[in-house]
């Protein structure tokens, strides 16, 4: 589960990374600029969604091991 939540945060901040590029300032809310923005936006919900997902594994894992000591 860790690698696949770090490939995906991964692709997330290339999907960042691209739509910047496509932002026109000008015009944020029109076209592929309004896109783009929401793109970014969208990315980073993922990326903040899949931080909490490694963050309660790593919560369950340790509750685990305290039950057993």
């Amino acid at each position: 589960m860790k690698i696949a939540t770090i490939i995906l945060t991964v692709v997330a901040l290339g999907l960042i990374a691209f739509n910047v590029g496509e932002l026109n300032f000008n015009g944020l809310l029109y076209g592929q600029s309004f896109v783009a923005a929401v793109t970014i936006i969208l990315s980073l919900c993922a990326i903040v969604l899949l931080q909490i997902l490694r963050i309660s594994k790593r919560i369950e894992k340790l509750s685990k091991q305290n039950r057993n000591v």
